[in-house]
């Protein structure tokens, strides 16, 4: 069964015989222009331009499987279809009229389109169990074609993180320092605490952050009271010490934890333990004061690497929970934790921000991430098999965002490579 979104493939890359085009009530149609394509509420392309019957005419195209579901959509009453000037329909099963009673020029698609092109999207959409619609042909594909699909979607996932980290910023006032620190303490959090660590950042001011970041004991007061880390009792010293300092900030800014439940333990290797984390995010926040500004005009990853290079408080050099002891480490950021924090947080908000002042340089951009190892997930890894190979960040990002946005909801006709795939075939 065809879908309307393939007809308007087809109108819109032209592909069916544009020789001697005949409408259902005879007349000729000849196609200069087939309009801007309409994502929204309204006729489906716009400001078309076509010479009917010798006479020329601007307006826009309305598309439908059948020409009677004109009606199922109720456009015989909506005076915003009076301007159709040709109606494309796969099967013309009655005749359609607008508003004012007037007879809309149909043209039944289905007499100018090659068998070819049918097949070949029926067999793309086919049912058989398959991880994608196009696994068997997808490494036909161009690199060129491909590789320049993937710049576009990495560009296309930026612009879609945009969007979170714009409405933080209006939430913050334009406070693009706090805006950091949420996204900061999201990406510390990593897959099984990221909305709990996040909460936990929205749990309290950024001023509040700015008056305890002096002092690594206020701190992690601060963020593990506001994690519901410290309503135990507990006879270990620095534990209590915690406790007590987090007491005095809880009545001094009238602070609120989150949740018992939100921090996680389980499943989660030792230096991936919430605890830690927070350290790591505490110390991070006592080393540097104006981090948003040092991360805007940082341009590589070794420059990113030195910054980054903190570790936890004394006391977590030894533990891994409060109250037991552990072998000593310094537990520093890792090179792959490091990695993490550019692809997730800091790559979009240089984006964002660099935009927003007229200064974005898309090649810098493309370096950076490029420059990234690819990341490894069980997504990657079908694509890999597939014989399509990551060989950085961009390639692994540009890759999700494909699952996501195209694959999982079988939008091949707004693919590359489903467009491609479908071109060739009657080429």
């Amino acid at each position: 069964m065809l879908k309307e979104d393939f007809l308007h493939f087809i109108w819109k890359n032209k592909l069916f015989k544009t020789n001697n085009l005949i409408s259902t009530l005879g007349e000729e149609i000849q196609i200069l222009k087939t309009g801007n394509h309409n994502l929204n509420a309204g006729p489906d392309f716009s400001n078309a331009l076509l010479i009917v019957a010798n006479q020329k005419w601007a307006g826009n195209v309305e598309i439908h499987i059948n020409a009677s579901d004109w009606y199922v959509h109720h456009h015989e009453q909506d005076i915003a279809y009076n301007t159709i000037i040709l109606h494309v329909v796969w099967e013309s099963d009655m005749a359609v009229f607008d508003s004012k009673n007037n007879q809309i020029t149909t043209l039944e698609l289905k007499n100018y389109v090659d068998i070819v092109l049918i097949n070949s999207y029926k067999k793309l959409f086919s049912k058989s169990k398959k991880w994608l619609n196009c696994e068997n042909d997808i490494t036909t594909i161009s690199e060129f074609t491909l590789n320049n699909w993937l710049e576009k979607l990495y560009i296309e996932r930026l612009e879609q993180k945009s969007i979170f980290i714009l409405e933080l910023l209006k939430q913050s006032n334009n406070n693009w320092e706090a805006v950091l620190f949420k996204l900061f303490a999201k990406s510390f959090g990593l897959k099984i605490n990221s909305d709990a660590f996040f909460n936990l950042a929205n749990s309290f001011d950024f001023s509040v952050l700015r008056k305890t970041s002096n002092n690594i004991e206020q701190i992690e007061s601060l963020f593990f009271g506001q994690a519901n880390l410290l309503e135990k009792e507990e006879s270990d010293a620095y534990y209590l010490n915690l406790q007590n300092e987090y007491q005095f900030l809880k009545n001094k800014f009238q602070l609120t934890p989150i949740h018992t439940s939100e921090i996680k333990f389980f499943r989660l290797r030792p230096n991936n333990f919430p605890t830690i984390r927070l350290s790591q995010l505490a110390n991070l926040y006592v080393k540097e004061k104006s981090l948003f500004s040092k991360i805007m005009y940082i341009n590589t990853p070794h420059g990113f690497y030195n910054l980054f290079t903190v570790g936890v408080s004394e006391y977590w050099k030894n533990h891994y929970s409060f109250g037991v002891s552990s072998k000593k480490s310094n537990k520093k950021l890792t090179k792959s934790f490091i990695d993490l924090l550019l692809i997730n947080t800091i790559i979009p908000l240089q984006f964002i921000y660099k935009r927003q002042i007229g200064n974005l340089d898309i090649d810098a951009l493309f370096k950076m991430i490029n420059s990234l190892s690819s990341e490894k997930n069980s997504i990657i890894d079908k694509y890999n098999n597939l014989g399509i190979k990551s060989d950085s960040a961009l390639k692994t990002q540009a890759l999700l965002q494909l699952n996501t946005n195209y694959c999982k909801k079988n939008n091949c006709l707004q693919c590359v490579v489903g467009s491609k795939l479908l071109n060739h075939k009657i080429c």
